[in-house]
């Protein structure tokens, strides 16, 4: 477990590159963005549904604000990292390639840019494991929630696995062969994974320090992978 704490240090230490700093600036613009659109269109969803129910005028655009300001908070509590993860998909590449340039220059010069379209296509796939997986976790969540915290161990257990397999995959996706490959022959320990993943989880749970966390674990998702590979291609060689 030794190699997650190290990853997480170095990803730490990377925090104030430039590079890195201008995908935080660009992650957090457009995280924040995706919640004001869908905060406004939910306010003027309610206005006009409180319209239809005859409360209409002031008092329907206070009821409807009032209600946006309410749901779009829950919302933002319950999916940012649903949303920050999706947004930071299409700007994976830039963290992983400042990494990669700072701590493994020959790794990243033979390494693949995703196009676009590969980027749009792991971001929604993402999205819809991770809303499939909480959604099948929900029922035993409730179950569990007369025990104070059984219900945010079942939460924290399932996206620490999430979390770990998506930020490993950002960087093994440039260095294998192919979309299959990565789904079946991701380097890095389900253990280490799973470690990694619990860390980041946690770390977004806290205000401010949340906006950060997907970063964080990208990078130390980078040097994890690239941990794995290095042990791989020894392990080969002493064979």
């Amino acid at each position: 477990m030794s190699a997650v704490f190290t990853s997480l240090a170095k990803a730490f230490g990377q925090l104030t590159d430039r590079a890195v700093l201008c995908v935080v600036a660009k992650s957090v613009a457009l995280t924040v963005l995706v919640f004001v659109v869908l905060g406004w269109a939910l306010y003027a969803g309610l206005v006009e549904a409180f319209a239809r129910a005859g409360l209409a005028g002031e008092a329907g655009g206070f009821a409807g604000a009032a209600a946006a300001v309410l749901i779009a908070g829950l919302a933002f509590w319950f999916l940012f990292r649903v949303v920050a993860l999706a947004v930071l998909q299409f700007f994976a590449d830039e963290i992983v390639e400042a990494v990669e340039a700072r701590h493994y220059p020959e790794a990243c010069a033979q390494a693949r840019h995703l196009p676009f379209r590969r980027d749009l296509a792991n971001s929604l796939r993402g999205i819809g494991r991770t809303l499939a997986v909480n959604a099948l976790a929900l029922p035993l969540a409730v179950v569990l929630m007369f025990t104070g915290i059984g219900t945010a161990v079942v939460f924290l257990g399932v996206n620490a696995w999430l979390l770990g397999r998506e930020l490993t995959d950002m960087a093994w996706l440039r260095h294998c062969g192919d979309a299959d490959g990565a789904e079946r022959d991701n380097p890095v320990a389900k253990g280490q994974r799973i470690a990694l993943g619990a860390v980041i989880a946690a770390i977004m749970l806290v205000p401010i320090a949340n906006v950060l966390a997907p970063i964080l674990g990208a990078a130390a998702g980078t040097h994890l992978t690239h941990l794995a590979i290095g042990q791989g291609t020894r392990t080969v060689r002493d064979a």
